[in-house]
């Protein structure tokens, strides 16, 4: 042990010390109180350690995700009003929005690294107009790209200068499907 894993050592058996010494004062005739006073903090602090393990689960029931039935794939609104669908790009799950008006696939820095492009070592030789203005761009080819049964080999993307919270899926990847609209579901055929 390093000398600050020492101190939080000393720190947390003062804490503990402090704490046990007050209830033992403050409840010392009424020790059946105490312990089911404990048991229920415990039982919280359970509780919550359990929600925190099980959002994940929680989190896809609450937004649905994409799904692939039927050879199709349906793509539930989000409470933010986008469809959002996950591909693999490599082997690695990429989360895009879904954006009619955006004419190529463009992914965001994070995605780009994540794939092993290196954004600064870009060549950013082209021009895209955005919301926010103009921003430069550099062409990159994604060795295989996939949603659900559909695969795509070299598929040609872009990383942008700009800064983007998340990867846009442009008409150059969507114009492959039949998109139908119904119910708050985006449902895309080929």
């Amino acid at each position: 042990m390093d000398s600050d894993q020492i101190a939080q050592l000393v720190y947390l058996v003062l804490l503990l010390v402090a704490i046990s010494g007050w209830v033992l004062v403050e409840y010392r005739t009424r020790l059946g109180v105490a312990l089911r006073t404990a048991l229920a903090w415990g039982m919280i602090f359970l509780g919550v350690m359990a929600g925190y393990g099980l959002w994940s689960d929680i989190k896809t029931d609450l937004a649905p995700r994409q799904m692939v039935a039927g050879g199709q794939i349906e793509v539930p609104r989000a409470p933010d009003g986008h469809y959002y669908l996950t591909l693999m790009v490599n082997d690695e799950p990429v989360r895009f929005m879904a954006d009619t008006g955006a004419s190529n696939m463009v992914l965001a820095d994070a995605d780009a690294a994540r794939l092993g492009i290196d954004p600064a070592s870009l060549v950013y030789m082209g021009e895209a107009s955005t919301a926010n203005g103009v921003v430069r761009t550099a062409t990159v080819t994604l060795p295989v790209v996939e949603l659900g049964p559909y695969r795509d080999e070299d598929f040609r993307a872009f990383v942008t200068e700009g800064a983007m919270d998340v990867s846009l899926l442009g008409m150059d990847y969507l114009r492959q499907f039949r998109i139908e609209i119904a119910d708050g579901t985006m449902i895309l055929r080929r």
